[in-house]
């Protein structure tokens, strides 16, 4: 939860609820990859994944509304980039990344490593 300081009361808002929080499936998953923001290319882990975007465990700075190049293995020294917009983030923890109009093929990726975790 995140708390908002206002001159008379301190507010909690759950940042977590919302009307796409947890409307796709989500599969937990541990995927080294690598993404790009303004700040150049960084590495990360995935760990949690939906058709509808991820959340990338890394301490890169980036804010709400920035758009990333998330570059993911897909095996070979292979990697498929899908393109996204930060939603939410969580200093030096990592951010939630929402897919922007992923290709038919960057689905097939996508569904094709969540069928792979959910099998371990």
């Amino acid at each position: 939860m995140t708390a908002v300081l206002s001159a008379t009361k301190m507010t909690l808002i759950d940042r977590r609820s919302g009307q796409d929080r947890r409307n796709i499936n989500r599969q937990n998953v541990s995927i080294d990859v690598e993404w790009e923001g303004v700040e150049g290319r960084r590495t990360g882990t995935l760990s949690d994944l939906s058709e509808a975007g991820c959340f990338v465990l890394s301490s890169g700075q980036v804010e709400a509304g920035d758009t990333i190049k998330l570059l993911v293995p897909i095996g070979e020294g292979m990697k498929v980039e899908i393109q996204g917009e930060v939603r939410n983030c969580v200093f030096e923890i990592g951010f939630a990344l929402r897919f922007a109009k992923p290709t038919e093929a960057q689905n097939d990726v996508i569904r094709g490593l969540m069928t792979k975790y959910a099998q371990n």
